[in-house]
């Protein structure tokens, strides 16, 4: 079960729309240098970015960093990754094969951390 957060990003591309993704991990990171608990959640084709080493090959250049270091960083501060499962099975990506720092989430679990986040930005 994922911990409540005060900020939820929804980031449904992956490195196909590589602004969108460093976009996604740059606001959450703020949100934890805020002072804030952040998430960012997986869903539709962004699900592949739940594959180990896949924000490895995503850097758009300065002023923004590549994403795996924003990742890194998310992580390290305390920042909570999630996957929607049926995003996964939609994509022929089994739960096993998933980063282990990662959690795999529902759609109930969405709508939760969406409706009682104090703020959201959804990258569709």
């Amino acid at each position: 079960m994922p911990k409540t957060t005060d900020y939820v990003s929804t980031l449904f591309d992956n490195d196909n729309n590589p602004s969108k993704v460093t976009i996604a991990l740059t606001m959450a990171g703020k949100a934890l240098e805020k002072g804030h608990s952040a998430t960012i959640i997986l869903m539709v084709d962004g699900v592949r970015l739940a594959l180990p080493n896949a924000f490895g090959k995503i850097d758009i250049g300065a002023p923004f960093k590549p994403a795996a270091e924003l990742l890194k960083a998310f992580m390290e501060k305390g920042g909570q990754l999630l996957v929607c499962g049926a995003c996964l099975k939609h994509n022929g990506i089994e739960e096993s094969a998933i980063d282990e720092r990662f959690e795999i989430i529902d759609a109930g679990d969405v709508i939760d951390l969406v409706m009682t986040a104090k703020g959201s930005l959804q990258l569709s």
